[in-house]
């Protein structure tokens, strides 16, 4: 039986689209001379810029049998009901007269390609410009074998945590730093009292735990085999076991507290509480960096020779011991500081993240999320919205879905989650 390969899939800032199926506008163009191209470019740019359409070139060059090469131009932008050029602006049409051109309408791409297959398509229409990604976050562009070992390795430590007793399974995430490969901190579900006495010993703060070894092919099997234990229950056991999972049902604990009077918090979602887990340890290894310092204005940053202050500053977490006290070597350096929420750490989610737990990541400033399996209902990273595409923001991280061996999709399959 062969093996399925390890894979990471990202998950682009905006749904793709088939490039058959690309928006397009409509713009009038003409034919004109070669030796007028760069006059009339000038002009048209300065009397009618192409606003939103910089993707757009402005010339079409079609060469014709014999070598013979035609130029077209874009004028204007043309109205979506027009058919002719009544409502062409009267600077356009003073060089449409000057030059004795022949205004045509049709149709250009409305935006630019995020692909190289959508730009082949556009440029059937008119000819556009494509530059591909060129994010420097690591993993856009694909991912080495040892990072995608080092990935699956952390997801199967998220998947290991969402596991419990009597069927129950919650959701779980692990925060990492992926620039010591160090688990920072890990929780799971805590909406209702079910969740607590099952998961209290799971909630912790990882402050130097350390993947020591990286996993091969075979630690995808056991990853397999630990969601496979779930199964040994019925059907009925399996589709009330994924019911406690939060994100997947953010109003679940409104309905258990209609019949029951749990302890309940219904923003308790994994990862909600792994992020108060990564605080708690920053607290812990930095008594005295937190409120003091923010309340004299200091705010744990470094201040230049000048006054000025400069840009915070991450801590190197090898030089920091278990107790909080800094290595001899490092001990009154300003090289360490405590660090800027969670900037630059991975977060690991067992289900792709409802909203409220997407955007609390966009504020603590997560560099990457890894995420199992989608959230068809309340998902928020790809299944029903794309919070990561949301230009407003004023962070974005990357999102990654990690795609596990089939025997574990088999099981997930068996649930309300098809």
């Amino acid at each position: 039986m062969n093996k399925q390969p390890l894979q990471i899939i990202h998950i682009p800032p905006n749904p793709p689209v088939p490039p058959t199926h690309q928006p397009t506008v409509k713009v009038y163009a003409s034919l004109i001379e070669p030796k007028h191209a760069n006059t009339l470019v000038r002009r048209l740019n300065q009397i009618e810029p192409l606003q939103n359409l910089h993707h757009l070139k402005r010339i079409q060059k079609r060469h014709l049998q014999g070598g013979k090469p035609e130029l077209f131009v874009i004028l204007c932008l043309a109205c979506e009901n027009e058919t002719e050029s009544n409502s062409m602006p009267p600077d356009v049409r003073e060089i449409v007269n000057s030059y004795h051109l022949s205004p045509f309408i049709t149709k250009v791409s409305k935006y630019a390609a995020l692909s190289k297959e959508e730009w082949e398509e556009q440029c059937k229409l008119w000819p556009t410009s494509y530059h591909p990604p060129t994010c420097n976050i690591d993993g856009i562009t694909g991912f080495s074998e040892e990072d995608t070992k080092l990935v699956f390795s952390f997801m199967k430590s998220t998947i290991e945590l969402a596991k419990s007793g009597d069927y129950l399974v919650v959701n779980a995430a692990v925060i990492v730093d992926p620039s010591v490969r160090q688990i920072i901190a890990s929780a799971c579900d805590e909406v209702c009292s079910w969740h607590l006495q099952t998961n209290k010993v799971k909630t912790e703060t990882c402050c130097f735990k350390r993947l020591e070894a990286i996993t091969s092919h075979a630690d995808a099997n056991t990853m397999a085999r630990d969601i496979t234990l779930l199964s040994n229950g019925s059907s009925n056991n399996l589709q009330q076991c994924y019911s406690a999972v939060s994100c997947l049902n953010p109003w679940h604990w409104a309905q258990q507290l209609m019949h029951t009077s749990p302890c309940w918090h219904p923003l308790r979602h994994a990862a909600i509480v792994a992020i108060e887990a990564s605080s708690a340890r920053d607290r812990h290894l930095f008594p005295g960096s937190g409120h003091n310092e923010k309340s004299n204005g200091v705010d744990c940053t470094h201040s230049s020779s000048s006054g000025c202050p400069a840009k915070r500053q991450r801590i190197n977490l090898a030089n920091v011991k278990i107790d909080g006290e800094q290595d001899a070597n490092t001990e009154g350096s300003n090289a360490l500081v405590r660090p800027y929420l969670c900037t630059g750490y991975d977060i690991y989610l067992v289900w792709e993240p409802c909203i409220m737990c997407a955007m609390a990541l966009v504020h603590q400033r997560i560099r990457r999320i890894f995420y199992a399996f989608p959230n068809p209902e309340a998902g928020a990273l790809g299944s029903v919205h794309r919070l990561q595409g949301e230009k407003s923001l004023n962070h974005h991280y990357a999102v990654f879905m990690v795609v596990l061996p089939e025997e574990v999709e088999e099981v997930i399959g068996r649930t309300k989650l098809k």
